[in-house]
């Protein structure tokens, strides 16, 4: 399909599947979009935007590429952040997945990237749809807690450990603390408006890379609480959300073990449920 308008603000970059492009706020970040071949300079349609947050793979043009079909039947730009690793250091896979580390929060760079998205093309509104599986559903559901304002839905894939709704404990396993540490009140009001999705494989019972033990930087009590298993751990973060009036629908995937890429179904269906949901 002929692109639209091609050369007035936009470059031939900047329709289809992008580059990676680094943010100007801080450079030693970047995203990658997909935007529609229709899409317009001069035109009206306003689009939804999607976030789609990597796992530790660091897989997100790929996550961007699955969810290009959706984006053009729905209307949607997609916008995938690139975390890298070693970005706090030599070895460091997992910074972003807590939101705040050294001098980063990771959820003001994601949104500084749909400050720049915006600036370029036509968004519908401020709000937006975000998953993530694995250290991305790290991320979604922390990312959760501190802007649910920013959000229409948020789809949670199997993140490994979880931070429960709990406010008898302090972060990273409760959110106790969450207005000392971020500067943030906890809205529960908002995040009762927020449609809520979690998704994890039937076979996804592997525990060799969640169990924490004494002596891991991510070590605290409670560590390991919420379960054995990444089912088990996402069901204990459900029924935190449940236990404050979040409502919460749960897909568990027949045959699939710890792999984002084959969940993708139940969570394009939950996006499509909730754009239907907003006209």
């Amino acid at each position: 399909m002929a692109r639209q308008g091609h050369g007035k603000k936009l470059t031939y970059y900047d329709w289809g599947a992008t580059p990676f492009f680094a943010l100007q706020a801080d450079p030693r970040v970047s995203y990658c979009l997909y935007v529609p071949e229709d899409y317009e300079e001069d035109g009206a349609r306003r689009y939804h935007l999607i976030i789609l947050v990597h796992g530790t793979e660091r897989g997100a043009a790929t996550y961007r590429d699955a969810l290009a079909e959706f984006a053009v039947r729905h209307g949607c730009i997609v916008l995938a952040p690139l975390f890298p690793a070693n970005l706090c250091g030599p070895g460091d896979l997992d910074s972003y997945k807590l939101i705040s580390y050294q001098d980063f929060r990771f959820d003001h760079l994601l949104l500084h990237m749909i400050d720049e998205v915006a600036a370029r093309y036509r968004l519908a509104g401020d709000r937006f749809l975000m998953h993530g599986f694995s250290g991305g559903g790290h991320f979604c559901h922390r990312f959760f807690y501190l802007h649910p304002e920013r959000l229409t839905a948020v789809s949670i894939g199997a993140p490994g450990v979880v931070t429960l709704l709990d406010e008898e404990r302090d972060w990273w396993t409760g959110v106790r603390n969450l207005q000392a540490l971020f500067g943030k009140a906890l809205d529960i009001e908002a995040m009762r408006k927020v449609r809520v999705h979690m998704v994890v494989g039937a076979q996804d019972t592997q525990t060799w890379e969640i169990t924490i033990p004494e002596g891991s930087p991510w070590w605290m009590p409670g560590a390991n609480d919420a379960g054995t298993t990444r089912i088990e751990r996402l069901r204990s973060l459900e029924k935190s959300f449940r236990q404050h009036g979040i409502d919460v629908a749960f897909d568990t995937v027949p045959r699939v073990a710890h792999d984002g890429w084959k969940v993708l179904g139940p969570v394009k269906a939950f996006f499509a449920y909730a754009l239907a949901s907003e006209t």
